[in-house]
């Protein structure tokens, strides 16, 4: 098999999955008066997608692990694409949103077993850029996917953007089929055994580590619209250009992340969270100018996103036993560590503590994964010093 040909595809369910899961963000207002609720109410699509994420990631996994590697991530994104066209023909709000709740329901999955083949594609000293490779796609999403699927749903009509979406998985079906091999069947999972080795501290630790990483990127990302119309000044138009340069931070990040874990692990998720959190303590003070916001962003994209292939590769590592499973709940992880960031923001706001105090709040975040970086490394030197 061709490695390139193999991350390709996995890159492309990657866009795939971003384009959905981020667009309708874009959209609320669209689809809010397409479906007659008010825009919180519409707001539940994205946490329903969220929901959906952390409780798929485990169980379609195991339902998926005794097919081959092939089978199971086309499976997984047939259940996407089925997904987006229910999305797309939806009569009402409750439709649409268990439509919604199905689509989220191949992300943990296909992230999770996507990034075993990943790995296994390639030497093993580049592992975390392969994994890498295949999380460029969901970066490359929030520079054309999602753009591209929100400017159609505003022109065109929000169903046209999930069948759009839809079209995407088509795609991605047809690539993994052609690039991966059919491979040996997958065995049956021993479910005790794979859940108990996600209860080892260490394992525990590494997730942890990736929910306060996740929750330092979104306490920010979530609000950064608010935070720049506030601190900067922004019109509209700055605030779009905004999350393009995002963007492009993300894409940067995921690459540098890649190679600074092929070089060291503990390293580069050291190097990438202290990066982040003096780079979040920074930024209400950068934000004062437009200059300062446009280069700030960026770095801040680069670290918030770098972080996720180390910290994949972590988790991975940890639970060398049951790496299918351990990888798609750590996709869950994120996305708790999404909720986390995004309630810290609002309650800093809430308390009235000032948009200024979102980018400190994320920064304590990026500390607090630090730190627990710091604490695996002294127990695995207990550990060792003991045997």
């Amino acid at each position: 098999m061709k490695s390139s040909a193999a991350l390709l595809a996995l890159a492309t369910g990657a866009f795939a999955i971003g384009t959905t899961e981020f667009s309708p963000m874009g959209l609320l207002p669209v689809i809010a008066d397409g479906v007659q609720v008010s825009i919180p109410t519409a707001g539940m699509l994205v946490s329903a997608y969220a929901v959906g994420v952390m409780i798929g990631a485990p169980i379609m996994t195991l339902l998926f692990s005794r097919f081959g590697k092939r089978t199971a991530l086309m499976s997984l994104m047939l259940i996407f694409t089925i997904g987006n066209l229910l999305s797309a023909f939806a009569p009402g709000y409750t439709t649409l949103l268990l439509s919604r709740l199905i689509t989220s329901l191949n992300h943990g999955a296909f992230f999770g077993l996507g990034a075993v083949v990943a790995a296994s594609v390639v030497p093993r000293e580049k592992q975390a850029s392969a994994i890498a490779a295949m999380f460029m796609g969901l970066t490359v999403a929030n520079i054309g996917g999602v753009p591209a699927a929100t400017w159609i749903g505003q022109q065109v009509g929000w169903r046209m953007s999930f069948a759009g979406t839809a079209v995407l998985g088509l795609i991605t079906i047809a690539a993994l089929w052609v690039a991966l091999p059919k491979g040996e069947p997958g065995k049956r999972p021993e479910v005790r055994r794979e859940l108990k080795v996600l209860t080892r501290p260490e394992v525990l630790l590494a997730m942890s580590t990736t929910v306060l990483g996740a929750g330092a990127m979104f306490t920010l990302y979530t609000y950064v619209a608010p935070v720049l119309a506030d601190i900067t000044h922004a019109s509209p138009g700055f605030v779009a250009f905004a999350l393009v340069l995002i963007g492009v931070g993300f894409t940067v990040g995921n690459t540098l992340g890649g190679r600074l874990a092929d070089w060291s692990l503990d390293g580069a998720t050291k190097l990438i969270l202290a990066t982040l959190a003096i780079v979040m303590a920074i930024l209400p003070w950068l934000m004062t100018t437009h200059v300062g916001t446009a280069i700030g962003l960026v770095v801040w994209g680069a670290a918030a996103f770098g972080i996720v292939p180390p910290v994949q590769m972590r988790v991975m590592q940890a639970a060398a036993q049951a790496p299918g499973l351990a990888s798609s709940v750590n996709i869950g992880a994120f996305n708790l560590g999404n909720a986390v960031g995004a309630a810290l923001g609002g309650v800093v706001i809430s308390q009235g503590l000032g948009y200024a105090a979102v980018p400190l709040a994320g920064a304590a975040l990026a500390a607090g994964g630090l730190g627990l970086v710091w604490l695996s490394g002294a127990s695995r030197r207990r550990v060792a010093h003991c045997a």
